[in-house]
Parts: C-alpha cells; sequence; structure tokens
C-alpha cells in the first residue's frame, strides 16, 4: 500500500476508534450483524515484537475480512467475531494462545503463524477445534488431523526452490535456522536439486535471531564459488539481515590483482554468484525496504506459494484491504502472511456458507472439510479439498493437499513471474527421505 498509507499512530487511533482489537493482547472485533443466527468466533494468532521472525499482518487481515463481511451481514448471517493474539514466537505463547481460543469457546483457528506446532496443535485436537489455514511453517501443521493446510508449508517451497535453481545454479549454499524444523530444509533443498540431477547444497546453520551473520555469509560465499554458484538464505525476517552481512564481505582479490567483492555479487574469481530465497523470507515488502529497483535482492530467484502480488487473481483482497483497513500499515496486500489469511478466512467464508445452519460448531467445520469440501480460491490455489483421497500423503508432511508453487524472480524491483503459472512439487516432495 506505498504510496497511500498513512502514519501507524493515525493507524492506530483509526483502528482502536473502530474497535478492532490489537496484537498486544487478545480481543474481540464487534460487529453490527444482526438476526437470529449465531454469531460464530474464531481466534487468528500470529507473532509481534519479537527478535526473530513478525507477523502483525496477520490478525490485522483477519479483522479486516471481519469488518468486510459484517458490512453486509455476516457469514450467512454469522456475525464475525475475530479474536486476536500475540504467540510471541515462544511455546508459551503459542500454548496461551490455544487456551485462549479453547477458553472463548472458537469455533476455528484460522489463518494463523507459529514455530511452535506441538505446543497448540495438541491443545486444539483435545477441544476438537480445526486449524484452518497456518501459514505452514511446521511440521505438525501437515500431520494433524484436524490442520487443514491452504499452501504445501515450508517442505514445498524448500523443495520447489531445489527445482528453481537446479537449471541455473552450479553450486548451492543454503543458509538456514539451526533449529528442529531447520534441520529438514537441507533434504527438501536437495530433493528438488537433484531431480535435476544436480548435486546437494552445502548446509550452513545459522541462529534465526543473530545481529549479523558474517561467519555465515562467508562460509557460503566460498561454497558457491565459481560460474553460476547461488546463495540461498530461508531466515524468516533475518534472511534481510544475512544478506547484508554478504554484502558487506571484504572485496577478494582476483589473480589480475583487480577486486570484486560480495557488494556486487562476485565471488572473486570471475563468477557471478546469485542470491536466492523463498517467500516468507523475502517478500516484496523487504525489496521495498531495502530500495526497491536498488535492492541487494535485485535478479534473486524466488519460489512462493501464490501468484505474484500484482496478479488480478488478488484484486478481491485489495478492495477488502482498501476499503476496510486503507490505513492500517500492518495490511500489505504483498505479505505472504496477509495473502496466506485471506485465503484461510476465503476457506472459512465457503464452508460456513455450505453448511447453511443457525449455529455452527468447531465439529461441524472439521467433518464438512473432511466430507470433501471443495473450496474455490478464485485462482489464487489449485481447488483446495482436505478429502483423504486428495491428501499427498507425503512421509513426515500426509496433510499437504496443496503441492503447487510459483516460480519467481526480482527484476526492476519487483517480484515477477519467472516461469508462468504454477508447478506442481509433489512427485519430488514424495522422494525426500
Amino acid at each position: 500500500m506505498t504510496g497511500r498509507r498513512l502514519t501507524s499512530l493515525l493507524a492506530y487511533v483509526t483502528a482502536t476508534a473502530a474497535g478492532a482489537s490489537l496484537l498486544t493482547g487478545c480481543g474481540a472485533l464487534p460487529g453490527a450483524v444482526g438476526g437470529s443466527r449465531e454469531p460464530l468466533t474464531v481466534m487468528t494468532w500470529a507473532p509481534d515484537r519479537t527478535k526473530a521472525t513478525n507477523m502483525p499482518g496477520m490478525p490485522a487481515m483477519a479483522q479486516a475480512f471481519a469488518r468486510w463481511v459484517n458490512s453486509s451481514g455476516g457469514i450467512d448471517g454469522h456475525e464475525l467475531r475475530v479474536l486476536t493474539c500475540n504467540e510471541r514466537n515462544t511455546s508459551e505463547g503459542a500454548a496461551d494462545c490455544a487456551r485462549q481460543a479453547i477458553d472463548q469457546k472458537a469455533v476455528a483457528v484460522v489463518g494463523s503463524y507459529s514455530q511452535h506446532g506441538r505446543d497448540f496443535m495438541n491443545a486444539l485436537e483435545a477441544a476438537g477445534i480445526p486449524y484452518v489455514g497456518g501459514y505452514g511453517v511446521t511440521d505438525d501443521e501437515f500431520t494433524s488431523p484436524l490442520s487443514y493446510p491452504v499452501n504445501g508449508g515450508q517442505a514445498s517451497l524448500v523443495a520447489g526452490h531445489g527445482m528453481q535453481l537446479a537449471g541455473v545454479c552450479d553450486k548451492v549454499a543454503l543458509v538456514r535456522p539451526d533449529t528442529v524444523d531447520g534441520d529438514r530444509l537441507p533434504s527438501l533443498l536437495d530433493s528438488g536439486l537433484r531431480r535435476a540431477k544436480h548435486g546437494g547444497a552445502l548446509d550452513i546453520p545459522a541462529a534465526e535471531d543473530a545481529a549479523e551473520y558474517t561467519r555465515q555469509a562467508g562460509r557460503a560465499r566460498s561454497g558457491a564459488k565459481g560460474a553460476g554458484g547461488c546463495v540461498t538464505a530461508v531466515l524468516g525476517e533475518r534472511t534481510q539481515t544475512f544478506f547484508d552481512s554478504f554484502r558487506r564481505l571484504p572485496e577478494e582479490k582476483r589473480r589480475g590483482g583487480s577486486r570484486q567483492g560480495g557488494t556486487d555479487g562476485q565471488d572473486g574469481k570471475g563468477g557471478h554468484v546469485r542470491i536466492s530465497s523463498v517467500l516468507g523470507s523475502v517478500d516484496q515488502p523487504v525489496i521495498d525496504r531495502t530500495g526497491g529497483t536498488h535492492s541487494p535482492f535485485e535478479g534473486a530467484f524466488v519460489t512462493g506459494w501464490y501468484p505474484e502480488a500484482n496478479d488480478k487473481s488478488w484484486a478481491p483482497m485489495r478492495k477488502v484491504i482498501q476499503e476496510h483497513a486503507f490505513v492500517d500499515n500492518r495490511v500489505d496486500p504483498a505479505d505472504t502472511g496477509v495473502q496466506t489469511t485471506w485465503i484461510a478466512y476465503t476457506v472459512l467464508k465457503q464452508v460456513v456458507e455450505a453448511l447453511d445452519r443457525d449455529r455452527i460448531t468447531a465439529t461441524e467445520i472439521a467433518h464438512a472439510l473432511d466430507r470433501g469440501e471443495r473450496i474455490d480460491t478464485g485462482g489464487l490455489t489449485p481447488a483446495l479439498r482436505w478429502k483423504y483421497a486428495d491428501l499427498l500423503g507425503a512421509s513426515g508432511f500426509p496433510r499437504i493437499v496443496n503441492h503447487q508453487v510459483t516460480f519467481q524472480v526480482v527484476r526492476q524491483g519487483q517480484l515477477v513471474a519467472q516461469k508462468p503459472g504454477f508447478v506442481d512439487v509433489g512427485e519430488t516432495l514424495l522422494s525426500v527421505t
């Protein structure tokens, strides 16, 4: 929403005046929907103001969605009440948010982000609350029978990224979080690389909340040396920090005495080292913040779940944001978390409309999805359905139903399609060991 945003203070005042709950706590978005049908209470959580990845746009998008549907009578006559919670990027925070959802009798947790799947999923399962359209960052979202993912998660992105890089990179160095979930990323990237008979990537674990990555950047540049080398980083919000360290590496001397360095992407031997990542670690807001057309991400390869942000399929979401979140600078239509939340609430809306009942329960939502309710997202994803026959069944990720990704590249400061349409990574995921 660059060029038409107001200040954060104005966004705060306006949102408060409208009755929107802020991400600092947990509250409900009031509406003015009347009628005999019972209100529908759901929750959206995400971390905010933490040292690692933050996703304040996800609860903010949920609030905007609620204002939109409630302005025209709710979802099939049900007032939508959105609870929000700051997950704080901690296991305790994730568990606290799950308890609040249970205590407030939420019928679903929708479009949320947490790296602590085990800490919230067990609680939701015990209460029978479905987890609809989570961001896809943990394995638990793809194993729990009460999870209904709208994308293929980190697994599809990284496996697809290997396929994207295989045709353009002779050597690949991967910088990824030194965490349990991060430990899965090398095998996923290698599965994509090896489908094109490419060797595996150099694995470089790193702290996901570090202030700088000079040592890891040096290892990555050394590992990618040579013509056609690529350095990829999947560090969430710290990806920008890593590439800042990468471009600041000391220049290396060439044989002839001239110097080339990390700031221009050269590896010191005359070979151009290209950079790459996946959506969520690099997206349009990051590119805009780091200089747009002069961003260090210019020319970078990026794998995403959805069409590029300027695709016409996003027009309905953009209209809702313009009309119901215009001054809230947390809601950026190019943000992957915002996009995922829009799709997740699209699922909720269609399921509730299909149920067509005065009272909606968590069990009814889960049963409708299990029976194979088909969701049309308007071209943002393939048609979504979670019937048993639709599940991919990949080892470690059995709940994936959408195993399509998009290949993008940064050109003139914009993420654009490198290849039109979706790329199916299902067979690649099935080959992961």
